[in-house]
């Protein structure tokens, strides 16, 4: 096929993109990385979709901070549909560098795999449409807008707050909201569920200061002992999450996730159980389920013979389409103050929180996107859930009732997105760039 040989002449232009982003540590928090590196990323896809066809690209800063690049490229035919093509640049943190087996911001080809920190979520899909529309050139039969942000990873709202008052630079009759992936190499898949979230810090304070664990202990209530038996009641003895008044036993009707395939995705220990009475899928996408993100408390190296007075812990639960964060964070409130032992006094506060989300599948859009999928790859195009939050869904949602959304990109389980050694397929940038292109054309014909 003539698109299929031009994506493949252009992958050595898409491997020296990604060398170029990947070098950015655009991470957009300033306690981490000078505000420069977003700038320098943010001024890079600038500069390369200008060379797209995006003649009146620009900056348009947010409230909180980070600036999003947007733009818009007509073909010349009023009728003709329009497609957003949405992605961010902005990237995780490297978390434990001595954890990588290559260097974080140095992409690094390892066996088939192109590794570095943003090389799969999200600059491999801003280099996935870059490719995209290089292959097909001038010939584009459809209005192309763009958005990539800068704060995506943070979940600081800058872009959810700009796109209402801003509706009309950015309305389409589809948005590609390109942050997502295949079921596995190889596997094409459109995400149409994502799971909402609740962020939150339980403190528990039990004594004015520290005591002799010998002199006190026994009778002394303990902060983290105290903490600790809170949240034990999270879970069962089988790993279901059990929030009282949130309903656990959701069921996941589209593709499954054989469980096998998920101990060697998540790197499972040999003899550790996978969690929940449900399938590996239902547990991801059709149920509720509480993370512990970090806790404050003495470390081992350094700590004393003495009762902790206070400590905490960063919650994070995950919820699944049909439960509202309003509902799951006033249940995860109330259960965690009927779980406090001994009188201790406990406060929660919020951090954040995001709305799930369930995309429409039976729209002209779609039905071009399966048509694509089955084309580039050979193989049916799966429904998959997706276990993380995408807030700016909803708002495009609101905004946007009519637009059709469609959840794809390149990445997949491998990539090991916010863990060290995240890497891409570059297959997969091939193949959904080409998925992309055809998509494109196939959309247009759909609307004339």
């Amino acid at each position: 096929m003539e698109l299929r040989d031009r994506v493949a002449g252009l992958m050595e232009q898409a491997r020296t993109d990604l060398t170029e982003l990947v070098a950015i540590p655009s991470v957009a928090d300033p306690r981490q990385y000078p505000p420069e590196e977003c700038a320098r990323a943010a001024k890079w896809v600038l500069d390369a979709f200008a060379t797209v066809g995006f003649a009146d690209a620009r900056l348009a800063e947010t409230a909180d901070g980070s600036q999003a690049v947007v733009g818009s490229r007509p073909c010349g035919d009023p009728d003709a549909p329009t497609v957003l093509l949405y992605a961010h640049y902005d990237v995780q943190p490297p978390l434990n560098e001595e954890a990588w087996r290559t260097p974080p911001f140095a992409l690094t080809e390892v066996g088939d795999r192109w590794y570095g920190r943003g090389s799969a979520d999200c600059k491999g899909n801003i280099v996935m449409h870059l490719t995209a529309l290089r292959a097909l050139g001038a010939d584009i039969p459809v209005n192309l807008k763009l958005v990539v942000e800068g704060s995506e990873e943070q979940g600081t709202g800058g872009l959810e707050a700009f796109v209402p008052p801003n509706a009309d630079l950015l309305r389409a009759d589809t948005i590609l909201v390109c942050d997502t992936g295949n079921a596995a190499v190889g596997v094409p898949a459109a995400t149409v569920s994502l799971r909402g979230m609740v962020n939150l810090v339980v403190s528990v304070e039990a004594l004015a200061s520290e005591l002799h664990s010998g002199m006190f202990g026994g009778a002394a209530p303990d902060a983290l002992a105290a903490l600790v038996a809170m949240l034990a009641t999270l879970r069962d003895g089988a790993g279901n999450t059990t929030v009282s008044g949130l309903d656990n036993t959701g069921t996941w009707t589209g593709e499954p996730y054989p469980a096998e395939q998920f101990r060697s995705d998540a790197g499972v220990v040999e003899g550790a159980a996978l969690l929940g009475d449900g399938t590996v899928s239902d547990m991801l996408w059709a149920r509720s389920s509480v993370t512990i993100l970090g806790i404050d408390c003495p470390p081992v190296v350094g700590s004393a013979a003495a009762i902790t007075p206070k400590a905490r812990a960063r919650l994070n639960l995950r919820i699944p389409p049909g439960t509202a964060p309003e509902e799951a964070e006033k249940a995860l409130r109330e259960h965690l103050l009927a779980a406090a032992p001994w009188g201790v006094h406990v406060t929660i506060d919020t951090e954040a929180t995001g709305s799930p989300f369930h995309a429409a599948t039976d729209g002209p859009a779609y039905a071009a996107m399966a048509a694509a999928m089955e084309e580039a790859y050979g193989r049916p195009m799966a429904t998959l859930g997706q276990g993380g939050s995408i807030p700016l869904c909803n708002v495009f949602a609101e905004t946007y009732p009519d637009a059709e959304l469609f959840l794809m990109g390149v990445e997949e389980p491998q990539a090991l997105i916010h863990a060290p050694n995240e890497s891409v397929d570059p297959s997969e940038i091939a193949n959904m760039a080409l998925v992309e292109a055809l998509f494109l054309q196939r959309y247009a014909a759909t609307r004339r």
